[in-house]
């Protein structure tokens, strides 16, 4: 019985240490080298084998905190288009005290007969790069990696900043077969803990250890999760990052014993409130003298709300250049950004605010974070990185406002601060949450008046108008291009159309629609077969492809912005033949008014005339409604793909 006993003990035993060998450096096993696809996703480039997390606190020299985590990680490559990943980088703050990063036991394993190669990073595969003034990336790139390889690295970073904690991912573009994370914290700290994404994440209830080195009590957790299908990227997406499966930390208070509590972020409330009281936002909004002068020269004669509001917001836009640098903080402070005339973001729209203030129009900033930056669903100061103005009007609306970009317009503001809600952050600190997602629907009008010859060749002319958002777009992305690159691109989209007498109107003036014209040659859209002509009636505006072709969907559909398409076509058939069918007409609309498609066309003598009207009335549809997205869809695309049928004569 006692032999039993102990041989299930070493059984145990060795099992336990086999599966931390698993996930250790350095264990690398032939039978991870032989696999030749991932067993769970054979269509995987590369697999995250494990990787392995902690952060935890230790004290410098003069007893200051600082903030540890080490992460270690071994990734299997499966095919060519997986290489990349032997690329590796980590970004960090260097703007401020020192932060270190550094790579340690990064390897490349090959197997090489019945035998496992290593191939250690050399130190010209280590470099630093500097983006900008206050972050850097540290990068490394391994050696020797082929079909089949198992790269491995470690990297620690070590910084004196703990009030937000890096964001740790449960979950990459890659499978991952165990991904674990652990945090000690010092008994003085209470950090908020977030956990976004859709995958359940096992966590430990929390273990009190003391600390006998640094003399304190730390409290432990562990985070883990294996078998992690790889997150797919799904068709008109805000943001990934929103709906990837990660944990984030924020400082929320301290206690120490000889100086009591001290609260952070506990709140949305009290996260703007102390956003507004750092001197590099609230005490920029109270100068003025730096503008006075100028203001006033142009606010002269003006004497309605309305007009003042224009002249202010134009004027900001006129003169300032943004370094296209996001922050709700000021780098070099209104009064120097007003006399460069370049600012970051803080410094335009804080300074636009100061001045709608001095014309004694009530203007409040609002924190916004960015599409880039991710929806802020947690109370911390870290979910905001991007500030624009806000103007409160007498039915209790706000009109939004941002001068980093020439093209903007009172409640057109870029398309990167279009992310859900900002927080308006009033006079007396208080704060309210402000709806940022556009609701009026950006109009595209499309007109075009086309003949077909004898041989199948389409000629016309097209007259295009963008409103709005769509206005908006064309002007930062199209009129920014050199014009042949704009029209070889044209071109390239609509399949071998030819493009002469291009030209552009009201590109300057915002208070009108922009507008392009021009005239084309087609020759891929009609269709011979025996003495019959087919083709479809939109011409080369046809859409052939559904962008929700998956059965399911997870993540909300994101169109930005609502919008109408219209199109209307007078088409002239060819001498010598006549219409034989033409499609019906359709008219379809989606459930809770998300959306609708009408399609007419008629016959006048040898022309045919087509109308159609594309709606989407809401910037952002749920997942839940994904089916009724798609099928519609499909309905859409089929009428439009349905063909006229002309009949030599």
């Amino acid at each position: 019985m006692k032999k039993n006993l102990l041989t299930i003990c070493l059984f145990l035993f060795a099992l336990c240490a086999f599966g931390q060998a698993k996930y250790e450096l350095g264990k690398v096993t032939i039978e991870e080298l032989k696999e030749k696809k991932h067993p769970k996703d054979t269509a995987a480039v590369a697999a995250i084998l494990f990787k392995n997390g902690k952060t935890y606190f230790d004290v410098d020299s003069e007893r200051n905190w600082i903030l540890v985590t080490e992460v270690e990680t071994r990734i299997k490559i499966y095919k060519k288009d997986g290489y990349s990943l032997a690329n590796q980088q980590v970004g960090y703050y260097t703007g401020g005290k020192q932060v270190r990063l550094f790579f340690d036991d990064a390897v490349t394993y090959n197997l090489v007969g019945d035998k496992i190669e290593k191939t250690k990073l050399k130190s010209d595969g280590e470099f630093t790069e500097k983006v900008t003034e206050d972050y850097s990336y540290k990068k490394i790139a391994l050696p020797n990696v082929k079909e089949g390889s198992i790269i491995e690295y470690k990297y620690t970073l070590k910084t004196p900043y703990f009030a937000l904690m890096n964001d740790w991912y449960f979950q990459y573009p890659i499978p991952a077969n165990h991904v674990q994370y652990k945090t000690t914290i010092p008994e003085y700290f209470f950090y908020n803990v977030f956990m976004k994404g859709y995958l359940p994440v096992n966590s430990t209830a929390p273990i009190k250890s003391r600390n006998n080195q640094l003399g304190f009590d730390e409290v432990i957790t562990s985070y883990s999760i294996d078998d992690v299908k790889a997150i797919k990227q799904e068709p008109y997406v805000n943001n990934m990052d929103n709906y990837t499966s990660m944990i984030q930390m924020e400082l929320a208070s301290t206690y120490y014993p000889q100086r009591g509590s001290e609260s952070y972020a506990t709140d949305w409330e009290t996260v703007a409130k102390k956003i507004y009281e750092y001197k590099d936002f609230g005490d920029e909004l109270k100068a003025t003298s730096y503008f006075e002068k100028d203001l006033d020269a142009v606010l002269k004669d003006i004497p309605s709300r309305e007009d003042r509001v224009n002249a202010i917001f134009n004027y900001v836009k006129s003169r300032m250049n943004w370094n296209e640098r996001f922050g709700y903080y000021c780098n070099v402070g209104v009064k120097k950004a007003y006399a460069e005339k370049v600012g970051n973001v803080a410094e335009i729209n804080l300074m636009l605010v100061a001045m709608l203030r001095y014309a004694e129009i009530k203007a409040n900033p609002v924190l916004v974070s960015t599409r880039s930056n991710g929806i802020a669903l947690f109370p911390n100061r870290g979910a905001y990185n991007y500030v624009v103005a806000a103007i409160e009007l007498e039915n209790k609306e706000v009109l939004l406002l941002d001068a980093t970009t020439k093209n903007a317009l009172p409640d057109i503001l870029p398309v990167r601060a279009l992310n859900w809600t900002g927080r308006m952050i009033r006079r007396d600190k208080t704060s309210v949450e402000i709806g940022l997602m556009p609701k009026m629907k950006s109009k595209e009008v499309i007109n075009v008046i086309a003949s077909i010859d004898t041989d199948g060749k389409v000629t016309g002319k097209v007259r295009e108008q963008y409103f709005d958002y769509n206005a908006y777009s064309f002007r930062e992305h199209y009129l920014t291009m050199p014009k042949d690159k704009y029209l070889e691109q044209m071109e390239k989209r609509y399949n071998g159309i030819e493009v002469e007498d291009y030209s552009t109107a009201n590109d300057k003036d915002l208070s009108k629609p922009m507008m392009e014209s021009y005239s084309f040659a087609h020759s891929n859209v009609v269709e011979h077969i025996g003495n019959k002509a087919y083709f479809s009636p939109m011409l080369h505006y046809t859409q052939t492809e559904n962008p929700f072709k998956d059965e399911t969907r997870e993540f909300p559909i994101d169109f930005v912005y609502p919008s109408q398409d219209k199109y209307s076509f007078a088409i002239t058939i060819p001498e010598g033949y006549e219409i034989e069918s033409l499609p019906t007409p359709l008219a379809i609309a989606m459930e809770e008014n998300i959306g609708s498609f009408k399609y007419n066309i008629s016959q006048a003598g040898r022309q045919i005339q087509v109308s159609a009207a594309i709606e989407i009335n809401y910037a952002n549809i749920p997942a839940d409604f994904y089916v009724t997205l798609r099928d519609f869809y499909k309905k859409m695309l089929e009428k439009q793909n349905e063909k006229v049928v002309l009949k030599k004569v």
